[in-house]
């Protein structure tokens, strides 16, 4: 039999990226996300031939069942995420994580793909209930109709639009003007100019009065377990880390598709940091130190 014929062949190959992106903006992590895909695709081939034959959309089929591990696996996560130790925070990628998608369904056009990839995004999707989050990511992000959303999520169309428009609130509630890319590019640099010169003066005037500092090692490697709040405090923080880091290098790197700072040692990635630009100011940074968490940026 002439394999190229197998529906569900046809399905990986043109359904896996989307499916993958979908999972990561979901759970925020890019090895649960690639988990996720692998147990869609081994439930699509748990089904007879005959049953895979009588599904008009194999797409359709399988978002619907990542969708349903997602939320899943959402449930279970604020438990896990209760005993971890030290702060959360979503996997960084070295890239952006653009995927096709259906056509619009609203003529709002209210987030982009690009926009929901970056770190200040997927911390604020984290405060979202499960059921918020997946209904939000699929209308407002995937352009998915409310009843296809009802499909995965269990309610009706009436209750996943009070979920995603609760979800929108909340969303546009935190999020800031972010500054155009070149801009973020050139204070990033300014930033690690005053990190490899120890200014603590200058890096003091990079940042927002408010300005929060989140470090992720997941028990596995030092991190600080708590937040530094205030520009003081996290000028003071960085410097000493800045001290302890000595010898390292810190290159500028894409960080979920914006301007962002990797730290190296021995050419091998051990932090990577994640900015939101307000303006002309740093406004939250973001470090993860978690090597889990960095593999796909030391392709192991």
């Amino acid at each position: 039999m002439n394999e190229t014929l197998d529906p569900g062949l046809s399905a990986i190959v043109s359904e896996r990226r989307q499916l993958i992106g979908l999972a990561y903006r979901l759970i925020g992590s890019l090895s649960e996300a690639e988990d996720v895909v692998q147990e869609t695709y081994t439930r699509w081939y748990a089904l007879s031939p005959a049953q895979r034959e009588a599904i008009d959309s194999p797409g359709a089929w399988l978002t619907t069942v990542a969708g349903r591990i997602c939320l899943d696996l959402l449930g279970s996560a604020r438990a896990r995420r209760e005993r971890y130790v030290g702060e959360w925070i979503p996997e960084p990628l070295p890239f952006a994580w653009t995927t096709g998608r259906p056509p619009a369904v609203d003529p709002a056009d209210r987030i982009t793909l690009d926009e929901s990839i970056t770190m200040a995004f997927l911390v604020v999707l984290e405060s979202l209930t499960p059921a918020e989050r997946v209904a939000f990511v699929l209308h407002d992000v995937f352009r998915y109709a409310f009843a296809e959303v009802a499909e995965i999520v269990g309610r009706t169309p009436a209750a996943c639009r009070q979920l995603a428009s609760s979800a929108r609130r909340r969303i546009r509630e935190a999020q800031a003007s972010p500054a155009p890319i070149a801009r973020q590019a050139d204070i990033v640099k300014e930033f690690k100019k005053a990190w490899e010169a120890k200014d603590i003066e200058t890096l003091i005037g990079l940042l927002d009065p408010n300005v929060k500092a989140v470090g992720d090692g997941g028990g596995l490697v030092s991190a600080a377990l708590h937040p530094f709040e205030g520009r003081d405090q996290v000028a003071t923080y960085i410097m000493e880390v800045a001290r302890r880091a000595s010898g390292l290098e810190l290159v500028e790197r894409t960080v979920n598709g914006q301007p962002g700072l990797v730290l190296l040692q021995a050419e091998l990635t051990v932090a990577v940091f994640a900015f939101q630009i307000d303006g002309d100011r740093i406004r939250h940074i973001w470090g993860v130190r978690n090597p889990e968490k960095l593999r796909s940026w030391t392709g192991e």
